[in-house]
């Protein structure tokens, strides 16, 4: 009991200063505020404990998972709206460090914090993804991905020609926007790489007439990918390989990325631009839809991993790193491309990720039904993150045009009337 009271006092310490914008509800009914919006519920008092001696977002990630903090009358995106009142790192200073210190001794000899539910993940961190880590991801459930996706299943980033529109407008809207970015024509050869479940593949060749291949390291993606294009119809002109495209052959008049980038890694941007410029016709359109970080002060800072760059790498995408605009640039005109556009969609993407969180959330049971409690609380929690970095400008995303280089006369007219025209 002594360890339960102390915890309360360190909570109540820390809750004062910060002086956070939402209440807190405790193991042992106590309240604190009074604004009656979301509420951060506490559950076990040993989460104290267990953060004095591992601050760490393995920490965070067990702590919630396992159900052990909760929120009410809201979600995490809810709550991360309820800002602190004045500055977060100002009231840090604050935090009254010799009286928290008081409280240190009767915690760590408190006994051990309760089970968790200490999420798989793959760890040392390792450039690039493999079949395995792609499997890890993807692969969950493809009922679990229809929970929060639009119809068409598109996994990337939508494009909001209103902010009201709904996801499945946004994705459709996207998928056309890239469509005419790439100029495609009936007859066109379009190559998709990481073709997910097909949706970009399908309808480029509904409404272009393109002939299609994709290529993916999903079984499970691949696999429902087959089924709708068959049920569309287009098992002759659609094909699909469960296959890296390094091991692809071919030449294409348009290859479009879309979302797939950054599972390639750093160290292997080389094989990659190679390989494109590889399967690209001379004067082909090629369309690089891929998140970017911002880039640092040097390129040793901006290799530099972060906490929570590590933390989604072991968790969510085993393998993903992120490059930056300037890198993007450099490596396609390196390996022989053409830069024509470059589109910034970020405030895109964070609407994006906060719709899939909010029917994530309101599909929840099912998605537990699905795949787990714990893992089901991961991906809201994973989400969230996601709409807060792009929201907040932490992460961009960019649709990159270019072209395989050649002299003369692109194959890109000399103004972008004929891109955005007839979007409502």
């Amino acid at each position: 009991m002594a360890a339960q009271s102390r915890s309360v006092s360190v909570i109540r310490t820390v809750v004062e200063t910060l002086r956070p914008q939402f209440d807190i509800a405790l193991w042992d009914g106590t309240r604190i505020g009074t604004f009656g919006g979301p509420c951060l519920v506490i559950k076990d008092p040993t989460i104290v404990r267990q953060l004095m001696l591992r601050p760490n977002y393995d920490s965070l990630i067990d702590i919630w998972t396992s159900g052990r903090i909760d929120i009410e009358n809201g979600t995490i995106l809810d709550l991360a709206g309820a800002k602190i009142d004045g500055s977060l790192k100002e009231r840090l200073k604050e935090l009254p460090k010799w009286r928290l210190l008081k409280d240190l001794p009767a915690l760590l000899f408190a006994g051990k914090p309760a089970d968790g539910a200490v999420m798989e993940g793959k760890t040392p961190f390792v450039s690039g993804s493999s079949k395995e880590a792609i499997t890890h991801h993807y692969d969950v459930s493809n009922e679990f991905y229809q929970l929060f996706l639009d119809r068409r299943m598109v996994y990337t980033c939508g494009y909001f020609t209103d902010w009201a529109n709904d996801i499945d407008r946004a994705q459709e809207d996207k998928l056309e926007l890239i469509c005419r970015k790439l100029r495609l024509k009936p007859g066109d050869r379009l190559l998709d790489i990481g073709c997910g479940w097909g949706a970009m593949l399908i309808y480029a060749t509904q409404k272009y007439g393109v002939i299609g291949t994709g290529v993916s390291l999903s079984e499970a993606q691949t696999a429902l990918a087959r089924e709708r294009i068959k049920a569309a119809g287009l098992e002759d002109r659609i094909t699909i390989h469960v296959k890296s495209y390094a091991d692809l052959d071919g030449e294409f008049d348009k290859i479009s990325s879309i979302g797939m980038f950054e599972h390639v890694g750093i160290a292997h941007y080389d094989e990659y631009f190679s390989a494109v410029n590889r399967l690209l016709r001379p004067g082909g359109l090629y369309m690089h839809h891929a998140i970017t970080r911002r880039m640092k002060r040097s390129k040793k800072a901006f290799r530099r991993k972060s906490a929570e760059h590590l933390a989604l790498v072991k968790y969510i995408f085993p393998g993903g790193e992120l490059d930056h605009l300037g890198m993007t640039v450099e490596n396609l005109e390196g390996h022989g491309f053409e830069v024509h556009d470059v589109e910034n969609l970020r405030e895109h993407y964070g609407r994006t990720c906060r719709l899939w969180c909010e029917r994530l959330h309101a599909g929840f049971d099912a998605a537990v039904a699905e795949i787990g409690y714990a893992k089901a609380r991961l991906w809201l929690l994973y989400l969230a993150g996601c709409a807060l970095a792009f929201e907040r400008g932490t992460v961009q995303i960019n649709q990159t045009l270019a072209s395989k280089r050649r002299r003369g006369i692109s194959a890109v007219p000399q103004t972008r009337s004929d891109i955005y025209a007839g979007f409502a």
